[in-house]
């Protein structure tokens, strides 16, 4: 066992984008670690930071903002109730190996950030990252009975400034696992 670390993370400088979701994904690569922050500690064999919850079970994520896992993927509304899918299925991603997804929603308050990840049966923490290296937890969700894979959300106040943040996936022991970097546009 190792001993929780406090995050060091604050609020994200996050892009403001309109109100269609947009997609991104990333492969599995081999990066320095620079300034990651560790892993929550385990406190036993049962214990994860990834909540467990059942096909359909809807996850009130906040700011009017719902997700739910089914067999075929992530699901999530916004406020206004329209309804968005990230299939796990198709054939678009790679479940074999680390990789992590991102798509936005935002409006002048704030952004609702969320994505899958796969390939990461040790998965631990998902991190947005500023272009300024500011990194924000994000919360993470799993069906029972398929570790390959989830999804994670968090909420960001509104941009200050271009861009997209990066996400970074970590394992137990904070290894990165993969990541989309940020970019400005």
């Amino acid at each position: 066992m190792t001993r929780m670390k406090q995050y060091a993370a604050t609020a994200a400088v996050a892009a403001v984008l309109a109100a269609v979701p947009t997609g991104a994904y990333a492969a599995e690569r081999t990066v320095p670690q620079r300034g990651a922050v560790a892993a929550p500690a385990e406190r036993g064999a049962t214990t994860s930071p990834i909540r467990t919850v059942r096909s359909g079970e809807r996850v009130d994520t906040g700011r009017g903002y719902t997700l739910w896992l089914t067999p075929q993927g992530k699901h999530w509304s916004d406020p206004d109730g329209f309804e968005n899918f990230r299939s796990v299925v198709d054939g678009n991603i790679d479940r074999s190996r680390p990789g992590v997804s991102h798509q936005t929603d935002g409006d002048p308050a704030g952004t609702f950030h969320s994505g899958v990840f796969h390939g990461a049966r040790k998965a631990a923490r998902v991190e947005l990252v500023a272009a300024d290296g500011t990194r924000t937890p994000a919360s993470l969700v799993r069906l029972p009975g398929n570790p390959d894979w989830g999804a994670w959300y968090v909420h960001t106040p509104p941009s200050t400034g271009e861009g997209v943040p990066g996400v970074a996936l970590y394992d137990r022991s904070g290894r990165l696992l993969a990541e989309l970097p940020a970019w400005d546009f």
